[in-house]
């Protein structure tokens, strides 16, 4: 695991951008939080680092919103999903396991359905200041994460 600390939108977004920019397809992330802990900005720079152009919205209404960059980017929150039955009419799986990128706001909504191997990042924090916590659940993440400290200032 790792902790970064951030204390404005704008470095949320940077270690969004950074962590995007090491993703491949198929890979999926997990972000985990309160309403308002910085999901959807860290959801932004992890689409500009995959080479998303436009607007990055958050899909709290559509439930998914897909983008093209370098890969396809599937982002999705999960927030008004009552039952899992609701995954299985959006191809829930189908995401998962395509070409792209994954980015899944609200993950514990998925219930049975959230396969073994992601990368789990919880954002915790009051006014700007945010707690980035990312925790590897595969080990293919486990290189990616010692690319990202090396390139982004966790001494704070």
């Amino acid at each position: 695991m790792i902790k970064i600390n951030t204390s404005n939108q704008e470095e949320t977004f940077k270690v969004g951008e950074e962590l995007g920019k090491r993703l491949a397809p198929g890979d999926i992330i997990c972000l985990q939080g309160d309403l308002g802990a910085g999901k959807t900005s860290l959801a932004k720079g992890i689409c500009a680092g995959l080479g998303v152009k436009g607007d990055v919205t958050s899909p709290t209404y559509t439930i998914v919103n897909e983008y093209r960059g370098k890969y396809k980017v599937n982002h999705m929150d999960l927030y008004r999903i009552r039952q899992e039955d609701e995954l299985f009419d959006l191809g829930f799986e189908d995401y998962l396991y395509g070409d792209g990128v994954t980015i899944i706001e609200w993950p514990d909504k998925s219930g049975a359905l959230m396969p073994d191997q992601y990368l789990d990042i919880n954002l915790r924090g009051e006014g700007t200041d945010r707690e980035i916590r990312i925790i590897p659940q595969a080990n293919k993440f486990i290189g990616l994460m010692a690319e990202l400290k090396k390139d982004v200032d966790l001494s704070n």
